[in-house]
């Protein structure tokens, strides 16, 4: 009773970075939003389109910035309402990035990609060095580092979550992944109310990640993160998907297939995917496999080839787009484009 009787509806200012001169907005960094945004920053940095869509090097590009992002997403993302806050200003900042992309390897994965040092950017002294040196370094992380995913660890990696975009003609735009109680659940002693399975996205060991130990009142980093851009101060696109961790690699494709590839958005929702498996995973065990790499299963032989000897340790899925919907704003015609990738029960309606 105290904790419902606590509870109030907090309004936060978005995080927000600039590609290509589009504006794109994720929530704060109790989700793990800003990771798309960090990894937007450093592939500023490359020629992406000429590189080819899901060409060996673009695989490899991506898969890289995405290591970067994520690792730092492990070990500095956690509730900024709660206690100290990591320097969140330097993680989004387009000079952090390009320091960040000098580790990329473009030859070879590297699976021992650790998070960055942002407080060296503000000329102070990061209060958790003595925990950033050990992070991963644990044996209980080295022997995820070998694992092959299978069928428990995809369910734990990529579970639950579901994504609304709405608008109408008179400018109002929503983006939505509501979340977050599903069975089995613990229920809160005789109330019939179901507790939320988003606690497992704590750490309980400050070595993975100190801004997310779990404590009272505190919210779990979660995976939850829908997304918005704007072009000229307008909206240009209202996009989010469900499963897991792979939200934000995922949506961070389909907005470069837009952005990159030219693609209209339903094509950008149904265009083939690729998934990395190298960050710790927020559900379960906090497992990862380093190196790992789900391709489509129309990935060509010669690209499998490739990729294998980078150093990616590979398995297929038949689909590996979705479930994404999304708006696409054609402020030139006057109309929305509605984008759904057909993976499930997800659809488009217009009325």
């Amino acid at each position: 009773e105290q904790d419902l009787a606590n509870w109030k509806v907090k309004i936060e200012e978005p995080t927000m970075t600039n590609y290509r001169g589009i504006d794109v907005y994720k929530l704060q960094q109790w989700t793990q939003g800003p990771a798309m945004l960090q990894t937007l920053n450093i592939l500023e940095n490359f020629d992406l389109k000429n590189m080819g869509y899901n060409s060996t090097k673009y695989i490899h590009t991506v898969y890289q910035a995405m290591n970067l992002a994520f690792a730092d997403r492990d070990f500095y993302y956690g509730d900024p309402a709660f206690g100290t806050s990591a320097p969140m200003n330097v993680l989004l900042s387009k000079e952090y990035a390009k320091e960040r992309m000098k580790l990329m390897n473009p030859e070879m994965n590297d699976p021992k990609i650790g998070p960055g040092d942002p407080y060296a950017f503000e000329g102070k002294t990061n209060p958790y060095l003595n925990l950033l040196q050990k992070w991963g370094n644990s044996q209980s992380a080295l022997q995820r580092n070998n694992l092959h995913p299978d069928s428990k660890f995809m369910e734990e990696f990529t579970a639950g979550t579901t994504s609304v975009e709405a608008t109408d003609a008179e400018g109002w735009v929503v983006s939505i992944t509501p979340s977050g109680g599903w069975v089995p659940a613990c229920i809160a002693g005789t109330t019939g109310v179901g507790l939320s399975q988003r606690m497992q996205s704590f750490v309980l060991d400050p070595k993975e990640n100190p801004f997310n130990v779990v404590e009272p009142g505190k919210r779990p980093r979660v995976t939850l993160t829908p997304s918005m851009a704007l072009k000229d101060g307008k909206p240009f696109l209202s996009f989010a998907k469900q499963a897991g961790d792979e939200q934000d690699q995922l949506l961070l494709q389909f907005f470069l297939n837009v952005v990159e590839f030219n693609m209209t958005v339903q094509e950008a929702c149904e265009a083939p995917s690729f998934k990395t498996l190298q960050m710790y995973s927020s559900f379960g065990a906090h497992e990862r496999s380093a190196g790992g790499l789900i391709l489509n299963s129309e990935m060509p032989p010669w690209s499998r080839k490739e990729l294998s000897r980078m150093g990616y340790k590979l398995s297929y899925q038949d689909r590996t787009s979705g479930p994404i919907n999304a708006i696409f704003f054609d402020w030139l015609h006057g109309t929305f484009w509605g984008g759904s990738s057909n993976h499930g029960e997800d659809c488009g309606i217009g009325w």
